[in-house]
């Protein structure tokens, strides 16, 4: 397969037009002898530009580098940069929603159409609790048996009234996991591996019990303001309001994509992100800064759409990073101190990552 996320034709009219939002959920490959990456770089694309070779995984190049998200590279050229992230207007509150609300299900819809056997990446938060309800899917949680993440969807289940599957994790399964999730996200770096490692987990069980996709709610936080730093505005933005400090997180989605879609991958699922649909991302940037965040409630607008098919105690709760909720940054920081790798050691996670794809 030469192209991923949508056909020929589509990609074909977006290199004439421009339109970086065409309905789809992304794409990438080769079409016509030329490479292409979708705006926000929802699916990979890695290069090789000593060997003048690309694939969808790094693990077939010697050198992999990501394609830039938004560019079109004809052969021995260096990648243009054609589509780029569209800067609408803001809507009235009710208009936005509204269009929020339209967009969620033509998501879904899409996702129906192509009749996948799919399971959902549950957490108990609104995100994942959203994608779950609207696509009606069987839900799984992973992490240690304390776990916030664990607790959240059980509670979360029983107020959805939904049956949900336990994936309990122990140590040992962190030290197998560890070496192929590094080598499927082609990353060893601490944070990129606890956060792909929980993904990884749950799509082995998820695969083992028989379906073809895991759906997860990845990109709502970026795309509807659910992180500290777009209320804040503080070092780690550069926007002045909280509308562009959410344009600034959206923007950083093309580097953070291809790390989970290769982590469910690697299970022989097929990643399925509704929330980042190019009708949702359209909506998103339509929200005006009273439906993004504020010091009292982040996702407000997300969460006002959100609570129309939820229980309100689900669609109002926050929820812990994957890393931390599911426990696997603390387990796997004990197994670096076990295995040797104090925390005096700089960065003694990503040492002992490392250590592993040598044995």
């Amino acid at each position: 397969m030469t192209l991923r996320g949508t056909d020929s034709d589509t990609v074909r009219r977006v290199l004439e037009t421009g339109e970086s939002l065409p309905g789809t959920f992304g794409f990438a490959g080769e079409v016509d002898g030329r490479l292409v990456r979708d705006v926000l770089g929802r699916v990979p694309l890695f290069v090789d530009h000593a060997a003048d070779a690309w694939a969808f995984e790094p693990g077939s190049l010697e050198d992999p580098a990501l394609f830039p998200a938004g560019s079109v590279a004809a052969p021995g050229e260096a990648p243009a940069s054609v589509w780029s992230l569209p800067e609408p207007t803001p809507d009235e509150p009710e208009v936005a929603l509204e269009g929020l609300d339209r967009a969620l299900r033509t998501a879904i819809d899409r996702v129906r159409e192509r009749d996948l056997d799919i399971a959902v990446a549950f957490s108990g938060g609104v995100d994942s609790a959203l994608v779950a309800e609207l696509l009606d899917a069987p839900i799984y949680v992973v992490g240690f048996p304390d776990s916030h993440d664990v607790e959240a969807a059980r509670t979360a289940a029983a107020a959805m009234d939904r049956e949900l599957t336990v994936v309990e994790l122990e140590p040992a399964d962190l030290e197998r996991a560890v070496p192929d999730v590094a080598r499927a996200i082609g990353r060893t770096n601490a944070m990129d591996v606890q956060i792909a490692l929980p993904l990884y987990l749950v799509g082995e069980y998820v695969a083992a019990d028989g379906f073809d996709a895991l759906a997860v709610g990845q990109g709502a936080d970026e795309l509807f303001g659910g992180y500290e730093k777009v209320v804040r505005l503080d070092h780690r933005v550069e926007a002045e309001t909280t509308r562009g400090a959410v344009r600034e997180q959206v923007r950083s989605l093309p580097e953070q994509l291809p790390r989970d879609v290769r982590a469910i991958e690697a299970t022989g699922l097929e990643p399925v992100a509704p929330l980042l649909h190019d009708s949702v991302i359209d909506a998103a940037l339509r929200l005006p800064d009273e439906l993004l965040a504020d010091e009292e409630v982040r996702k407000r607008g997300f969460r006002r759409v959100a609570s129309e098919s939820l229980p309100e105690v689900v669609a109002m709760r926050d929820k812990k990073a994957v890393q931390y909720g599911s426990l696997v940054a603390r387990e796997l920081d004990r197994l670096a101190r076990q295995a040797g790798y104090k925390r005096r050691i700089d960065d003694h996670v990503t040492k002992y990552v490392e250590s592993l794809l040598e044995t």
